[in-house]
Order: structure tokens, then sequence, then C-alpha cells
């Protein structure tokens, strides 16, 4: 049978030896909703079984004779089709970041699966109101009681909500089709939206920008007016009002018919920041973040797409919102390692957006006080434009840091984890009335192991990386594999305390309560943000000042405004200054500096106490006296040394299996490819490993790691796609799995 149109079907499993199209025929009655990106059911393999797919492209030509090409069976409704342009952006998602083309896909879809439509139906009394009358009064007389009812109610009301009329006037569907038939109503029906947007803030007039803000909006909007598209980066200090500048710009751009993403990296900070664009724009503002439920996010995707909305704000999944007209992309703390998937693929999200930007002919803005090293020396070879925002916008004063030697503290006798300097500052100003947050530093603990008398840290002697303390008594390297022995006395001073170092946030908690009894305390972690709006619940608690100290994580630290948060406490800057990772120190003079901005912000002065074992570290006093380049010129001595990003690329290739004989002789084979690669081409690529990762066995799967190093990322990419082919070509690994992450944000 011959047919008009023939579409490539990605099949949806995500398995390497599948990872190509399948063409199908279109029937014609399927040709209208048969359109690129569209789901689909087609019969696949010798049992013709059914199964989902993605349509991809579509041409008049049979590529195989016509007999051998099975139709489509059906095309899904109401599932979301997938823009034309994402298609693109996902095999350059698959290039780039491996995996397959249906992980790729999926990634690139907001909304995974169809969802009911929400609808409101009404009946509208649609005959003239004497006939109604009239007919109303006869029915009556007949003791009809349910017609009676219901045309009683029209005549009070002229419509009435469909669902009402069923559970409170009883109308059965006898009833209804009375009515009908007599030409008295009619039904109507409205979609309406899962609204996931509460309390909206009432509307505010625009905020008047600084000269140095609007020096920024000027110059960025010159560009865009003239044509040009690039990528920004806005350096301003914590208060300096990075989000006004963002603001003003995407009115032009809103303005102008386009339409705009913002990404923020946590879903706490989701509340505060829509709160103040919903102030600016209006309910042309949504959110999507993995807190919704499937209808909310069904929902606003299908907002987006029909564009009913001109801003789309949420974390790291909001980048793929399904705008036709897309302007630009705005990444607010774009040094946030959250932007990174953790998943295959595992792409980054300042990457993908730039990349989907030159897809669209969009421009994109990143913010941050303090960005990571890769955006800023790109901005150093011109690849991207910095602008610096040098003081804060309301004209606060930054805070008074005090650095606490925490080796002096226990020289002093002072083994509480509240040093003498912090439990005075707490005292004082809970005193004047003032609130208090409490910083637990633990991103990225890995059970390092310090010593409290000296402050030494046991590291690997290969990778300048601190050891990783396992319950077996060794210290392992999870780069590169070296291991030693738990020692009993500190090698450097000789002393008794060296121990894994580590503290939790109820454990502050308690002490705090205990400290200070009349104190109103809050902590905020994973255990009690678990719940749908806990995030929300707390943060309003503590700006309404139902509490005096709020205890948490780095998940306080990130961009809230509270004006009567005088003091910011960290407790420990150690815990991510020697995590098992070449970005630690990185991590530890970010999130130092957004939780000493988080203090004075407003008309009451700001003080900050930053606990550490090393008050020397060029992190600490970075972060401490709030100089950006100061950090950024030693960072980058260490990463040239040791050829880490952004100096050089990394390739991680993680092995994985449940048989420990198979995932070691499936690495070892990896990196025997890898090598042999190398060597054939003559390149400079450097292999460390095989070794296995941080975390070597999960759920009885064992996990082994390979690291290559390059300045070049094509080769990197090279090396990838080779291994991923003979590995694909091999049939002795079957239950392996083999992933890959590039430049990865932490240890495995």
């Amino acid at each position: 049978m011959a047919y008009k149109s023939y579409a490539d079907i990605i099949i949806d499993i995500s398995h390497e030896n599948l990872d190509k199209t399948y063409q199908y025929a279109v029937p014609d009655n399927l040709a209208s909703s048969a359109v690129i990106g569209a789901p689909v059911v087609v019969p696949f393999g010798k049992g013709s079984r059914t199964i989902k797919g993605y349509i991809v492209g579509l041409s008049n030509e049979p590529k195989i004779e016509v007999e051998k090409i099975k139709p489509i069976n059906s095309v899904i409704k109401g599932a979301p089709v997938i823009e034309s342009h994402l298609i693109r952006l996902a095999y350059w998602i698959k290039e780039n970041y491996g995996g397959t083309i249906n992980d790729a896909l999926k990634t690139v879809m907001p909304v995974k699966k169809a969802v009911r439509i929400k609808e409101h139906r009404q009946l509208t009394l649609v005959m003239h109101r004497s006939e109604a009358e009239r007919i109303y009064e006869e029915q009556l007389k007949k003791n009809n009681r349910a017609r009676a009812r219901i045309l009683k109610a029209l005549l009070d009301e002229q419509a009435i909500d469909y669902d009402m009329a069923v559970k409170s006037l009883n109308m059965n569907t006898g009833v209804l089709a009375w009515l009908t038939d007599n030409g008295i109503v009619k039904t109507e029906s409205r979609q309406i939206y899962r609204n996931p947007i509460n309390n909206q803030g009432t509307a505010k007039n625009r905020v008047e920008l600084n000269a140095e803000q609007q020096a920024i909006v000027d110059e960025i909007l010159k560009d865009y007016y003239e044509g040009k598209r690039r990528t920004y980066l806005i350096h301003g200090i914590t208060g300096s009002g990075k989000t006004e500048i963002y603001m003003d710009i995407i009115s032009k751009v809103v303005s102008d018919g386009k339409q705009v993403i913002v990404l923020i990296p946590e879903i706490a900070l989701t509340y505060q920041t829509v709160n103040r664009f919903y102030e600016r724009f209006g309910d042309r503002v949504s959110i999507l973040n993995s807190r919704m439920s499937d209808g909310e996010r069904y929902d606003q995707s299908l907002r987006a797409k029909r564009g009913e909305i001109d801003i789309m704000i949420g974390p790291r999944s909001a980048l793929f919102t399904p705008f036709k007209n897309l302007g630009l992309i705005i990444i607010d703390e774009e040094h946030e390692g959250s932007y990174k998937n953790e998943t295959t693929p595992k792409y980054h999200a300042v990457e993908v957006a730039v990349k989907r930007a030159e897809l669209t002919g969009s421009f994109v803005i990143l913010g941050s006080a303090t960005p990571s090293l890769e955006s800023f020396s790109k901005c150093a070879s011109g690849d991207y434009k910095l602008f610096t925002l040098a003081k804060r916008a309301k004209d606060a004063n930054p805070p008074k840091v005090w650095i606490v030697d925490l080796r002096e503290e226990l020289k002093q006798k002072n083994r509480s984890i509240f040093s003498r300097k912090l439990k005075s500052l707490i005292e004082e100003k809970l005193s004047r009335n003032e609130q208090i947050m409490l910083f637990i530093n633990r991103r990225g603990y890995s059970g390092f192991v310090n010593c409290r008398s000296c402050g030494h840290v046991m590291k690997c002697r290969h990778c300048d990386i601190s050891l990783t303390y396992h319950a077996d008594g060794r210290l392992l390297c999870h780069y590169c594999g070296y291991e030693e022995p738990m020692p009993k006395l500190c090698p450097s001073c000789g002393s008794k305390y060296i121990a894994a170092f580590g503290t939790g946030t109820q454990k502050v908690e308690e002490i705090a309560r205990r400290e200070f009894p009349g104190a109103r305390i809050l902590r905020m972690d994973t255990d009690t943000t678990r719940n749908k709006g806990g995030h929300q619940r707390i943060l309003s608690a503590f700006a309404r000042h139902e509490a005096d100290i709020l205890v948490g994580t780095q998940m306080i630290v990130k961009g809230h405004d509270f004006p009567l948060v005088s003091l910011v406490g960290i407790i420990a800057a150690d815990l991510s200054l020697y995590a098992g990772d070449f970005r630690a120190g990185e991590r530890t003079f970010q999130l130092l500096s957004q939780a000493a901005g988080r203090a004075g912000r407003d008309a009451i002065p700001g003080e900050v106490v930053i606990q550490t074992y090393h008050p020397g570290h060029y992190s600490i006093l970075a972060a401490a006296t709030g100089n950006y380049e100061e950090f950024y010129e030693q960072e980058m001595l260490y990463r040239r040394l040791m050829q880490y990003p952004p100096v050089a690329h990394i390739l991680l290739v993680l092995v994985t299996s449940k048989d420990e004989e198979k995932s070691e002789n499936a690495v070892k084979y990896a990196a025997g490819i890898i090598k042999e690669y190398i060597d054939g081409n003559k390149l400079a690529s450097q292999v460390i490993g095989p070794a296995p990762a941080e975390l070597s066995r999960i759920k009885d799967v064992y996990r082994r790691v390979i690291y290559i190093k390059d300045n070049n990322y094509d080769i990197l990419v090279g090396i990838k796609n080779h291994l991923e082919d003979c590995f694909g070509n091999t049939g002795q690994f079957s239950g392996c799995n083999l992933q890959f992450d590039f430049n990865p944000m932490g240890t495995y």
C-alpha cells in the first residue's frame, strides 16, 4: 500500500543498540496530528508489539521497500508535543553529554506524560426569559420538580455550575436531555488551569535603578536592538540589585512580543522570586518545578506553548519550557551545582542555555555574586561579556566579618560548636530583637579527616584532594584509588584529636535551644522541607519574625532577603573546604560569600562569624573580604598546576554492574580501549584510573570510574563516541551500564 507521508521515529527504549530512527508510514487519517515532536504508538520488532515513540522527522519518500514499512498505530492524544528546535537541541545534548537520543528527548520534555485536562462546565439559559418563566410555571403545575429546580436556578442566575446542578440540585441525564432538546439551555465548557502560584504580591511600581544598574541595562538593550545576540555575565555582590536589572530587561523583551525563561537554582528560591516577578508582570508569569503536581506542570507547559504566559521561572528543567518565540534566558546564581543534571544525559544548564539561545536567536544573561570559574574565564577569553556591580543597591554597608580559629577555641577549653565570639553576638542580637541565621556548611561533605589541634587534613599525595574515611578504617582517594590506613595520631603535630569531621542541623538546633532557651528556633533542611510547601512555610514564618534563629544547610543562604537578619554564624566552614573534590575551594568561597550576604541587607548593620580550623586559607580570607578577583587568581593557579577545569576538561566514565567481577573486567576493557584510542591518534590526553567510585556499591550495584583529562573538549567527545561504539559492539558485558559525565561537579 502506498502512503503519502513517512515518519522517522525514535523508539522509547533507552538502549544503545536501538539508538537510531525507524521509518514508519503515516496513515491518511493521522496526517494532521502526526507532526514532528508528536508521541505515537507503533508496532515494533518481529512480534509487532506496541510501543511508544517520538516523531523526529517527516518525508514523502520511503527509505526501504514500502512493503516492509509498518504504519503508525495512533498518535497519543493530549500528550505534549516536542518543539522542533528542542528536538535539534536534544540531538546536540546526546552528542555532547552521552546517553541515547531517547534519553535526550525525554530531557527536553518539561512534561513527560499526558494529564487529564481540568474543565469548568456550566449550564447557560439560552431561551428568552419570558418563555422560560412560562415553562417553569408549567413544570410546577405538572409536579416535575427536578426540571422546575433547574429552571428556577437558571432564571435566578442565567448560568449555573454544571457540577453544582448535579450535586446540589440533583440534575440527572434525563433532565439535562429534556432541557437541551427543548432549546432551553446549552452546556458550555472551558479549560481551567491548575494554578501553582499562591499568595501573589500586589502590583508595585518599578524600582528606580541606580547609575551602575542603569548602565548595564542600557548596554545590553543596545546590543539587543542592534540584533547582537551574546552571553552576558553580571558579577554583582550580594544585595547589589541584579534582579531589578533582570526585570527591566525582561520588560523590554516581553514588550517586543518575545518570551523569557528565568532559571533559579533551588526550589527554596521560588517563593520570594516569583512574588517579585508577579508584582511586576502579573499573571503572565508562571513557574515549573519538581514539587508541582503532574497536572500543574502540564497546565503551565500548555499555557507556555499557547503563548498565554511570557515568563517562566523555575530550576533546571524550566530551561525546556516550550516557548515558540523565546527571546531571553536568565540564569541567576549561575555558579550553582544544581544546574548540572545528575542523571543521563549529564548536561549543564548554562551550556545548554547558550546552545538553545543560538538555535532560537535569543540571548543569555548569567548572574552571580560568586561566578563559576568556567564562566569568569570565558569573560577573560571574550566568549562572554562581563558587567560588575560593586555596591549594594540600597546603599547598605557590607557586613563586618569575624574569622574565628577553632584551634584556639580548643586551646581555651571551649569544646562547644559555638565559639565564644558567636555566642556573645547571638545573645546581643536576641536582646535587640534582631534575627540570626546559623549555617551548617555540609555541602560536599564526605567524611574528611582532620586534626582539631593543628588543623591538618589527610590528603591524597597524588591528587591534592582530601581522603575519605571509610568504616573499615581506610582512607581512600576517590579520584585515583590511592589508600592508606586511618592514623591514630596526627602525622603533623602528634595530637590525638584527629577524626572524621561532621555535624548536623539537628545537633545544632538542639544545642542552640539549650544555650539560648528563650529564643524561637526554626530548622530548614531536607527533613523539614520534605512535604510540598515546606520551604515556603518555613521562610514565610521567618520573614514574619515568628522565629529568632533559623538553622539550616545551604538552602537558607541562597538569595533570601530578610531585613531583620543582623547576624550569620557559619558553624563549620571546613566541611566543604576538604570535600574529596577539586572544586572544594571554589564551593567553600561561594557558600561563605552567599552566607555572609544574608546579613545586614537593609538598615540594620550586619555581622558574620566564620568558624574554621584554617583561618589562613585563601578561600576563607577572600570570602571574608568579599574579594572575588583575589580568590579567582589563587584558585586558577591551583587549577593550572593540576590541569583541572576550566584550564583543561575532564571526562568521567562510570561503569556499573550487579556482578562485581564483570564490573572490574568491563572497566579494565574500557580503560584499554581509551588508551588504545589515545595512542593510535597520538593524543596528549591523560587517563587516571580505573578506581572504585566514592560509593563503590549502591543497592548491590558495583561502580567503577575512569577519568580522562584533555585541553580540547572535542577530543573527549571523540573518546566518548569511540568507547560507546566499542562497548555496544561487544556482547561480553551484558548487564554492565556505561555512563559519561563531562567536567563532573562532584566525586562519584
